[in-house]
């Protein structure tokens, strides 16, 4: 068996041993069996820890998160899928705060050939929903980014050429929610890092110890999953850790990561209560970071929160401009959400956009094994930065096309060639997977455009297009330019992609298949106008029969969230 969601037989994640060692570690390392926290013996307790989280969590099926849910009850703490119980400090009133984003319209090429954003990785979205979906609520609809729900799955995409941060694949096909459509899938995989060649680490955990982070999902889930995270440790890394609560304290000043009791300890000393000074705690990470600096290493701060900052600079653009401010001296940022009822995702989305860095959401301690232990590797160490897509489409192929998700990273098209715009930061072995659906050229659908006063166009008719596109370029559909930063650099760099005839797929790649089922999934959570005829029934349709459904468990967790989320449609009419 295999951890929760790990990839069956890849070399991406090593084996585990079953769901029921998971919540033995749980329970011993809360201090349960054997009574580990006897006596305020903390670093007993950190010792016990240590020793459990060798173990690997998992379940084998979706169906068996129920079973552990169920199982673990008793322990007080939150697994995947569990309902807070009635003694946990979850808010009466749901005060949880996402921002709001306007779907990407369908764009004519004729007037705007260009699409350009910046790279995502985060998928802090799609483990919130699993969370809402297992709990039985609703699923706010801006809670709901599909590139993050895409961008939260393995993919199987070739490995980067020599000398190049990670390859790009690009695929086309119909549409599955609207056959007059194509759909084309850009996949981008960077490379892995070996363990021997990673750069040594300077991290900072800053860690919110509020009252409001007083929950089972909350802190307590914070200690267990950087107590895990300790194992895995180098010896030669720098550690420090930062609390921010009415004030700030540093628990510990560039401790060694061989020093995991001293480590540990500190961190099973935590404790919640007061309000939460954030900006203040934020401030004195980065002051750490700086005091010590790795030249050439990795320079991160780790912050985990469930973003509601009450003290000092509270709103998200006063954070932004904080988080902007700090970036620019060379240390990027994760962002760790954890907890439920006042969740400020806006704020965390916002900090890790501006930060160079990432946003997860921990739901269990097994989403913290997958983001701090599985991926740590794409947590930890950036090999690309200021990432840039930028699409050109010819017109004498595609009419139309909308960009699905990625709204919070549209960028204007000259910001493409401008280096002091910001694009997203690539973690090693990262994937990003972008989707667009696209109208053919020879369409006789109507693209809404807008009036103009002072200059005239052709009116757009039902009839195609008279397109003249020279001959050396008549069997491109488009050309994908990425431009990126090494992680040390100013200047970025140009790749370009033609994708051609031989791209299209008369019959979609399995890949392809799962990822269309994703965002098909996502514009029925969002109710998207442009979700045509999309729904449950065909996503599962496709999914079930899927080879990844068997040999992936977290592609079986989707379809077993997305059947969750039929059967409650289906009651609810």
């Amino acid at each position: 068996m295999l951890p929760a969601g790990q990839h069956k037989g890849g070399d991406d994640y090593e084996k585990g041993a079953g769901w029921i060692c998971l919540l033995m570690a749980v329970f011993a390392a809360a201090g349960l069996l054997g009574g580990c926290a006897a006596g305020g013996q903390k670093e007993a307790a950190a010792t016990a820890a240590l020793s459990a989280t060798t173990v690997s969590p998992a379940y084998d099926t979706a169906e068996a998160a129920e079973t552990w849910a169920a199982a673990g009850r008793d322990s007080g703490f939150p697994a995947p899928g569990q309902k807070i119980g009635e003694d946990s400090r979850r808010p009466v009133h749901n005060t949880e705060e996402y921002r709001y984003y306007l779907e990407n319209p369908f764009m004519s090429v004729a007037d705007a050939p260009l699409s350009t954003f910046g790279a995502d990785v985060d998928t802090a979205s799609y483990a919130n929903i699993r969370r809402m979906i297992l709990d039985g609520d609703r699923v706010p609809e801006d809670a709901v980014r599909i590139e993050e729900m895409l961008n939260y799955f393995y993919y199987d995409y070739p490995k980067p050429k020599e000398g190049e941060p990670f390859s790009v694949t690009a695929r086309l096909a119909q549409c599955p929610w609207n056959d007059k459509h194509d759909l084309l899938q850009i996949g981008l995989q960077a490379e892995k890092l070996d363990e021997g060649t990673m750069p040594k680490s300077n991290l900072v955990f800053l860690l919110d110890v509020s009252g409001s982070m007083e929950a089972p999902d909350k802190l307590d889930l914070v200690k267990r999953a950087f107590l895990m995270m300790t194992e895995y440790l180098k010896s030669d890394d720098t550690i420090s850790i930062v609390t921010y609560a009415s004030d700030d304290r540093i628990v510990l000043d560039g401790a060694a990561g061989e020093d995991r009791l001293s480590i540990m300890t500190a961190i099973e000393n935590l404790s919640a209560g007061g309000s939460t000074h954030g900006s203040r705690g934020i401030e004195t990470a980065y002051q750490l970071a700086e005091k010590h600096y790795i030249e050439g290493g990795n320079n991160r701060v780790i912050l985990a929160t469930d973003g509601d900052l009450n003290v000092g600079i509270t709103s998200e653009g006063g954070l932004t401009r904080l988080i902007k401010d700090q970036k620019d001296r060379g240390v990027f940022l994760s962002v760790l959400g954890f907890g439920t009822g006042n969740l400020k995702d806006n704020k965390m989305e916002a900090m890790a956009d501006n930060g160079n860095g990432q946003y997860s959401y921990v739901d269990s301690i097994a989403e913290a094994r997958k983001v701090l232990v599985e991926e740590m590797g794409g947590t930890l160490f950036t090999v690309a930065k200021d990432v840039k897509f930028q699409v050109e489409f010819n017109p004498a192929r595609i009419k139309g096309y909308r960009l699905i998700g990625y709204e919070n990273r549209v960028m204007a098209d000259q910001d493409f060639e401008d280096d002091t715009k910001d694009g997203g930061e690539i973690g090693a072995g990262h994937r990003v997977t972008v989707l667009y659906e696209l109208i053919p050229a020879d369409s006789r659908e109507l693209i809404p455009e807008t009036s103009l006063k002072y200059q005239t166009r052709p009116k757009e008719t039902s009839q195609a297009p008279d397109t003249d596109t020279p001959p050396a370029y008549d069997d491109e559909w488009l050309t994908i330019k990425i431009r990126y930063k090494q992680p040390d650099q100013d200047r970025s760099d140009l790749l370009e992609y033609p994708v051609k005839d031989d791209s299209f797929h008369t019959q979609m790649p399995e890949d392809m298949v799962f990822a269309s089922c994703v965002a098909e999934t996502g514009l029925l959570l969002k109710s998207s106008e442009y979700a045509s005829n999309a729904s449950y029934a065909s996503v599962i349709s496709r999914l079930q029969d899927l080879k990844r459904i068997k040999e992936d468990d977290y592609s079986n967790e989707f379809l077993y969230l997305v059947k969750r989320v039929a059967a409650a449609a289906d009651q609810s009419r």
